[in-house]
């Protein structure tokens, strides 16, 4: 009954077999390791393809409900394993690392089996994505399809987002991983209640004590992502990122992504990636928030369609166009031939004197000021979060604070629609060489209420931004892509500030290596916007 009630609510087709399932299979490592892996069996179904879902949250509690069981109740018999370190897997959790080695073993193991008929899927959401991501290219046509939600094939761009470093989801992330009790319950509802050394442990400087602080004892791969944030790095490249073979994955792609979803930029980059290598993905982009149950339950049907279209060879009875995109406030669902869609001008609105915006460059030589503390950082408010915060909030308090610039346009006197990657110019003087810049764009309703849209950060350093014989130095922050209508009546709000604390880690101004940085030093910031330094958002508005 409650598997029925889950899946009714979840819009899925109805099941067609009940289910057989067969606990702790011990799957061999080449090093000696064995991995636990649950099998879901549909009942009377013969041949049924397999579906290969790896977890490091355990294979009991709502992951195997909503996931492995869904599916099987519906036709596909399901290899649920968890990932090494992790609910009874043997060996150590080292994310990231072992994902490609170990996700290869255990298809060769699949291929082994008696009960394996031949058709080899993948599928599961975050970090569950990202583990079929580690094998896509190795495995090439022993996939037959895969379907990926909410995640991307690097992590680290994810980790370091604009050069800085997001906290909160690294350390929230981190400290449920160390308290995972292979209860699922009891961590679900764990994970619901305020954590007090967590919200201690993010104010925590230097921020390499930051995990002893969250959970007690010092966390060896959190202390690896402090230690290894620049571009390049083997850590990340040789092993833990696989972006840079997507041209090579042979297996048809599907995806579910979020507009406020932290991998929303990346996975869109992966799904870019693949159609500029001749493939044919598919994703689905709705008005979702990481983990949104709404997601997961188009994520099921998406899969179940894309699955059977790809083992029975009936492309029919999947839509026509690769892109199906929600546009925010307008209710409407419209399908696309490519991301980015055909037909947005790029348009630029300029930030002005006293708090203006307008689609007219600024005519006259100003600039605005404010000062950044990172003692009392500014705070980040909703956009793209792991939890509950994450989402569209009223900012009018955030902006009501001295170190948030905001610019204002006159009410639209039409509906626009901004669907596309939406990016900001800034013309920047700093009293420091080492500067965050944190650019938010929102709508702001008639009533005077300012809703988040869309934002995104950029960590300003001598090396990749120099100075201007003024010291001025243009900043280009990439905000996370949209698709969104502003109302008739409504206006187009920019903020700019100098961070977002604790979504990203405060950037002392220092220059200090992220994880011993404890002095904390103010800077004034001035924002030119004049006609030969034009500081502005560039919008896809479509026509």
């Amino acid at each position: 009954m409650i598997t029925w009630l889950i899946a009714r609510g979840l819009g899925l087709p109805p099941a067609v077999t009940r289910v057989n399932v067969h606990r702790d299979l011990s799957v061999p490592m080449p090093d000696g390791v064995d991995l636990l892996a649950d099998l879901h069996v549909p009942r009377r179904v013969s041949g049924a393809p397999t579906v290969l879902i790896r977890t490091p949250y355990g294979r009991r509690g709502p992951s195997a409900l909503l996931h492995a069981r869904m599916l099987a109740e519906r036709g596909f018999q399901v290899v649920l394993q968890s990932v090494r370190g992790t609910a009874g897997s043997g060996g150590t959790l080292d994310p990231f690392a072992q994902e490609r080695a170990d996700g290869l073993a255990t298809i060769e193991w699949i291929e082994r089996q008696p009960w394996f008929h031949g058709n080899l899927l993948l599928f599961g959401a975050s970090y569950l994505g990202y583990t079929q991501w580690a094998v896509a290219a190795d495995a090439g046509e022993r996939v037959a399809a895969m379907h990926v939600t909410m995640s991307s094939a690097g992590f680290r761009e994810q980790i370091y987002p604009g050069g800085s470093f997001a906290l909160e989801a690294t350390l929230s992330w981190t400290a449920m991983m160390t308290r995972q009790t292979g209860r699922p319950l009891r961590d679900a509802l764990a994970g619901l209640r305020p954590d007090r050394r967590l919200a201690a442990a993010l104010r925590r400087l230097p921020l390499a004590e930051a995990d002893l602080v969250a959970t007690g004892r010092q966390v060896p791969y959190f202390q690896e992502w402090l230690e290894h944030g620049k571009p390049g790095d083997p850590y990340w490249t040789v092993e833990r990122d696989h972006d840079a073979r997507l041209a090579e994955v042979t297996a048809p792609v599907s995806m579910v992504a979020g507009w406020h979803d932290v991998f929303l930029p990346w996975q869109l980059a992966d799904f870019q990636a693949l159609a500029a290598a001749g493939r044919e993905p598919y994703i689905v982009i709705g008005p979702w928030t990481h983990g949104d149950p709404r997601a997961a339950g188009v994520a099921v049907r998406e899969a179940i369609t894309w699955f059977t279209a790809q083992v029975k060879g009936d492309r029919d009875a999947v839509r026509g166009g690769p892109v199906r995109l929600y546009v925010q406030r307008t209710g409407e669902w419209r399908d696309y031939d490519a991301w980015p869609p055909p037909g947005a001008t790029p348009t630029p609105w300029y930030l002005h004197p006293h708090g203006g915006l307008s689609t007219e460059p600024p005519d006259v030589s100003s600039l605005t000021r404010f000062r950044y503390d990172p003692a009392d950082p500014t705070p980040s408010l909703g956009g793209p979060l792991l939890g509950p915060r994450a989402g569209r909030y009223d900012n009018r308090d955030l902006e009501s604070r001295p170190d948030v610039l905001v610019f204002t346009g006159e009410p639209l006197p039409e509906p626009m629609d901004v669907i596309g990657p939406v990016r900001a110019v800034l013309h920047v003087r700093s009293g420091n060489d080492h500067a965050d810049m944190f650019v938010r764009l929102c709508d702001v309703e008639p009533s005077g209420r300012s809703m988040n849209v869309c934002d995104g950060i950029q960590r300003v350093i001598p090396e990749r931004f120099p100075a201007d014989a003024d010291g001025v130095r243009a900043v280009t922050v990439e905000l996370w892509p949209t698709a969104y209508r502003f109302a008739a009546g409504h206006r187009v709000r920019v903020q700019v500030s100098g961070g977002a604390h604790p979504r990203f880690a405060r950037n002392p101004g220092t220059g200090e290596p992220l994880g011993a940085a404890t002095r904390l030093v103010t800077s004034a910031r001035e924002v030119f916007h004049d006609p030969a330094r034009p500081s502005a958002v560039i919008l896809p508005v479509m026509r």
